[in-house]
């Protein structure tokens, strides 16, 4: 039987962390090494890109690609992870969000479009002198993570402004608005960031109640499956081949069985590819490495094995 090495798309459900989605498909195709390209939050759901076997060397070509995200931003409210996974603690005056129209919301996000400075939530997985923020957060810190540039290209709202209600902690109900937006943006973007400066921006707080991701590069959930319950057996997926998955990273370098036998055993060849950006020498269906253009030449960077 031939290892599982490829791509594979996945749904993940609301609830789960991407860890185990990661450790469920370990025990689908009975293989240890498997990766992912881009941590959801398990309130979140949508496409997680997962790689297989050598293929995980992939991933971090993945992790950069521009993402794209349906969500919910909830007005009114704000709370300590910027996110309904914890209870809201600041709250706007009534008559601040019944101020909220059209027009002012479409302001508000004009200035969060384009090439921003964003500041990552607190509670985020950066690290801070080598610990998690989240970790110094639960631990009872105060953090404040540096601004970092962001292209938030499209932040568009597709619903009405929609009156709804929340508790504060002595259970009294308080007046929110929920809007649907639509959001593509930069690889690092957090989206709980922005409902907290749509809502800072507004002047009324703001946090987000769902996150979807839709897109990662060129791969869409509507091409993802979904992930298979801990308690059935299913079938074996149909993995995007490397060679497939590489050329939808980074351009192809196309490279006959004699260079790839080189490439293999570490050795330049000749190339007339400028030298821009890595490419990926493919063989027919096979992907051989991920090399570097200098000088009229490829040289191997990362090597994959035959497969076929």
């Amino acid at each position: 039987m031939t290892d599982p090495y490829g791509f594979l798309l996945l749904d993940k459900p609301q609830g789960w962390s991407s860890h185990r989605v990661v450790s469920r498909v370990r025990k689908w195709l009975g293989t240890r090494k498997v990766g992912h390209a881009g941590t959801l939050d398990p309130m979140a759901t949508g496409l997680l890109v997962i790689g297989i076997g050598p293929a995980t060397r992939l991933l971090t070509h993945a992790v950069g690609l521009d993402k794209a995200y349906s969500a919910t931003i909830r007005l009114g409210a704000s709370t300590p992870t910027d996110d309904a996974d914890s209870a809201p603690d600041r709250f706007a005056p009534a008559g601040a969000v019944a101020d909220i129209d059209p027009d002012s919301l479409e302001s508000a996000l004009t200035a969060l479009r384009g090439d921003i400075l964003q500041a990552p939530s607190a509670v985020s997985a950066i690290k801070v002198d080598g610990r998690r923020a989240y970790a110094r957060v639960r631990a009872g810190e105060d953090v404040e993570l540096a601004a970092r540039p962001v292209t938030v290209s499209r932040f568009d709202v597709v619903s009405e402004l929609r009156a709804a209600h929340t508790e504060d902690d002595k259970g009294s109900g308080r007046p929110v608005l929920d809007v649907d937006v639509v959001v593509d943006c930069s690889s690092g973007t957090y989206i709980r960031a922005l409902a907290r400066d749509l809502g800072a921006a507004l002047g009324v707080h703001g946090h987000l109640t769902r996150l979807r991701r839709t897109r990662v590069g060129d791969y869409r959930v509507e091409d993802a499956l979904a992930v298979p319950d801990f308690d059935t057996e299913a079938p074996l997926p149909s993995l995007v081949p490397a060679a497939q998955a590489a050329a939808g990273l980074l351009p192809v370098l196309p490279v006959t069985e004699d260079q790839a036998r080189d490439l293999r055993m570490g050795r330049r060849i000749p190339a007339a590819a400028p030298a821009d950006e890595p490419r990926a020498a493919v063989s027919g269906d096979d992907l051989v490495a991920i090399v570097d253009l200098h000088e009229g030449e490829a040289a191997p960077r990362t090597v994959f094995p035959a497969h076929g």
